[in-house]
């Protein structure tokens, strides 16, 4: 008699940005086509293209880390916004172009999953704050002041967000984001039972 394996996939966040097919990625994952059950987090990148949607003064910033690339996969013109001039009809455009579902997908990702002894995030969590009362902004955006401390956080914390050269383990996280927009390896952390191994494509 066989053993039935339940597998799960948690994305630790950033599927948009940096990437020309990005509005692919949205359309995927908002229609669920993953051959497994996933749980899908809000990154950073998600969130400020839901800022966007509302704050045409977001493309400031959002332009220089990727969201010329999202917005040209939705078929929004650039031309203006690399020039740092135009956010308003570009804002138009995508609020225009971009499939509702795709938005309503975003808006509903959650920030943190957990599973036995494991904390998923984004970015990361404040030390000393209980894992239950972490803000949106850490779990989206925190760095040094996570990724300096050997705090016992309850749980391991497995992240991204911070880009590595090689997975990182250590005894309160893991980091598995082997900057994939920029190297072209993508690192998946591998949990069964006691075990933890990578793999990489």
């Amino acid at each position: 008699m066989g053993v039935t394996i339940e597998t799960k996939a948690v994305f630790l966040g950033d599927f948009i940005d940096r990437g020309s097919q990005s509005a692919a990625v949205l359309e995927r994952l908002s229609t669920g086509a993953f051959p497994t059950p996933f749980v899908a987090l809000r990154g950073n990148h998600e969130q400020t293209m839901l800022d966007a949607f509302d704050d045409e003064s977001v493309f400031e910033s959002w332009r220089h880390f990727g969201g010329l690339e999202t917005l040209a996969s939705y078929g929004v013109d650039v031309s203006q916004v690399m020039r740092g001039v135009g956010y308003d009809k570009a804002r138009q455009q995508m609020v225009d172009k971009t499939p509702i579902a795709h938005r309503r997908f975003v808006d509903s990702l959650p920030l943190t999953h957990e599973l036995g002894g494991y904390f998923f995030c984004h970015a990361g969590i404040r030390p000393g704050v209980a894992l239950g009362r972490q803000s949106p902004a850490d779990l989206m955006w925190i760095r040094q002041e996570f990724l300096n401390s050997d705090v016992d956080h309850g749980k391991v914390v497995v992240h991204g967000h911070s880009p590595v050269s090689q997975p990182e383990i250590r005894i309160n996280r893991i980091n598995i984001d082997t900057g994939a927009y920029a190297t072209g390896v993508l690192t998946c952390l591998v949990l069964e039972g006691t075990t933890r191994r990578f793999i990489t494509t």
